[in-house]
């Protein structure tokens, strides 16, 4: 009951819009988007289509923020345990699950409008898919079980790039599936240092997170081993033939960074993963532009 004052904000007149805004996650959908353009910069190779990359956004967005509201629905008992998600609309009954999932609906329906007028079925597909991994497989099904929920949700958070290429590439490739791993392989030390930095939100709501499930210090290593990884795959788009040199130079810097503030990062444990967080965000926003930006030319 000490939770009714906060929640006043989401009952007064001008409430109505911004809870509807913030249940779609808009942070999310942004971060996606980025990453999107990311993959349609890197399959465009230089040669950007205003018209199919305005689709390939707005359908993305529209589908990924779909997607988080039926999250918030189904997390929404879970969310009440949680002290950075306590007050979320849904939590404090603000919304109605049944209002939430017609407004999913609407929203799912026109990105998936969108996408199949003005990309192609392959990009469509894929962006179906993502949702139904992202909702059925890691919210349903593996969110409250297993630790293994975050791989299969890296796997949906790769979603949107890997469409947003196939819309330019019109084909499952080699780049195809290199922007899926590396996409992937991104957000596995980004959601781990959530893990960690937030163990207490995730250890009372009962989510087997790694760092729960297991330890923080076995956690610490997932992450270095994965930033690894990450660089790897960010170079093999160049060795293979699809980025250039300053994005390998980039992405091997940021890399290299990133995996010291992982593995000798200063202060306590939850202060290094916090560090390791806000880093990973500027490293998708830089090598996702870097991919549009520095996209090897199609060969002759």
């Amino acid at each position: 009951m000490d939770h009714v004052q906060p929640a006043l904000p989401y009952v007064r007149p001008y409430g109505r819009l911004r809870r509807y805004v913030l249940v779609a996650k808009p942070w999310i959908v942004v971060a996606n988007l980025i990453s999107a353009f990311g993959g349609f910069g890197l399959a465009a190779r230089g040669h950007l289509e205003s018209g199919l990359l305005l689709a390939v956004l707005a359908g993305v967005a529209l589908v990924v923020a779909s997607a988080c509201v039926v999250n918030n629905v189904i997390d929404r008992e879970i969310d009440r345990k949680m002290a950075r998600t306590w007050n979320r609309a849904l939590a404090i009954g603000a919304m109605s699950g049944r209002a939430a999932m017609v407004y999913a609906g609407v929203l799912g329906a026109a990105g998936l409008a969108v996408l199949w007028v003005g990309t192609n079925a392959l990009a469509t597909g894929l962006t179906v898919l993502g949702f139904a991994v992202y909702v059925g497989a890691y919210s349903l099904a593996l969110k409250r079980i297993s630790p293994l929920s975050t791989l299969v949700g890296s796997l949906a958070g790769a979603t949107p790039p890997l469409a947003a290429y196939c819309a330019v590439s019109q084909r499952f490739d080699l780049g195809a599936l290199l922007v899926l791993a590396l996409f992937c392989s991104w957000q596995m030390p980004h959601s781990y240092a959530i893990a960690i930095s937030r163990y207490d939100d995730y250890r009372a709501a009962g989510i087997p997170v790694l760092p729960v499930a297991c330890d923080i210090a076995t956690t610490k290593r997932h992450i270095a081993g994965h930033i690894l990884v990450f660089m790897v795959e960010a170079q093999l788009l160049t060795v293979c033939g699809y980025a250039g040199m300053r994005f390998f130079a980039l992405a091997t810097a940021l890399s290299l960074v990133w995996f010291g503030l992982a593995r000798f990062g200063a202060g306590d444990d939850r202060r290094q993963a916090r560090a390791v967080y806000v880093f990973s965000i500027l490293v998708i926003v830089a090598v996702s532009l870097m991919l549009a930006v520095d996209a090897a030319p199609i060969p002759a």
